[in-house]
């Protein structure tokens, strides 16, 4: 690569990051989202109250200034359950994308990359996963494993998996045929060195913006199996499994409900936020070289 290319592109990451950093929506979204994380790693520390510990005399308690949140039909603090089970859905959630992606994206490349009938077989075979909503093929994994902690970050992450596949297939498909490809097997270079080298940083972009929306849609779906009781086991505090339990008393204690929804909002709110701020950075339709 050239000087002149290497500034150009300099150049352009440049005006990438200022288009990330000038959407204020953006800073909104990474803010709500590092006090979520912050509450999450420092839960242990900053909640009132053991999430686990039961007061059958303080059942049901409306929110007052012993408990802020109140409390739950075991007497449980709902504050403190709330804090700690952000730990659990952002921990699946991660855990899940971070899979898929290092799956899917392996899949799509190899498929990409060696094109012809196996691309045809692989991107088939992907059309059918994507055929079945995502909830629903997470509930039949799950089901078929069992709830469990493990089982719910697999049963996310194969939901999540052909999204990423698709997202790194298009472009190895385009890279494979430009120049410096072909300068790299001149050279005698691996096609696994080439791949790692070459084709990865120029995807990783677009693979970064898809985890950080469908990061939110894992979340989701993590909530919605543990509404059903397929997510992690009581007593460890979830958010959909306290949405559950709130729906039970939805008309004695609203507060049960409404605090874990708007916990759920404002995840996967702060992280759509995030990923349209990355998406605009890297949408090449808004550079101006």
């Amino acid at each position: 690569m050239t000087a002149e290319a290497v500034a150009i592109e300099t150049v352009r990451r440049r005006r990438s990051a200022f288009r990330f950093a000038a959407a204020p929506l953006t800073w909104i979204g990474a803010a709500l989202i590092a006090l979520i994380i912050v509450a999450a790693l420092l839960a242990p520390w900053i909640a009132p109250y053991d999430p686990l510990e039961q007061s059958i005399a303080d059942r049901l308690m409306p929110p007052s200034a012993e408990h802020l949140l109140g409390t739950d039909s075991f007497g449980r603090d709902v504050l403190s359950r709330l804090i700690h089970a952000a730990r659990i859905s952002l921990a699946v959630g991660v855990l899940s994308i971070a899979l898929a992606m290092v799956a899917g994206c392996a899949i799509g490349i190899t498929a990409g990359w060696i094109g012809g009938w196996f691309d045809s077989l692989v991107m088939g075979a992907l059309d059918v996963l994507m055929s079945f909503p995502s909830l629903l093929l997470g509930l039949m994994v799950v089901a078929m494993l069992g709830p469990s902690l493990e089982h719910l970050v697999l049963a996310i992450a194969i939901t999540e998996l052909a999204p990423f596949a698709r997202v790194a297939r298009a472009p190895t498909l385009a890279l494979k045929e430009r120049d410096f490809i072909e300068a790299g097997r001149a050279l005698g270079l691996s096609e696994l060195r080439i791949i790692v080298v070459h084709v990865v940083p120029n995807l990783l972009g677009d693979v970064v913006v898809v985890a950080s929306l469908w990061l939110a849609t894992a979340i989701r779906t993590e909530a919605s199996l543990s509404f059903i009781g397929l997510g992690v086991k009581p007593p460890t505090p979830t958010w959909g499994g306290m949405l559950r339990e709130g729906f039970e008393t939805i008309l004695d204690a609203p507060w049960l409900s409404v605090a874990p929804s708007l916990a759920i909002l404002a995840t996967v709110l702060a992280l759509n936020m995030i990923g349209d701020g990355l998406r605009d950075a890297v949408d090449p339709r808004l550079r101006r070289d």
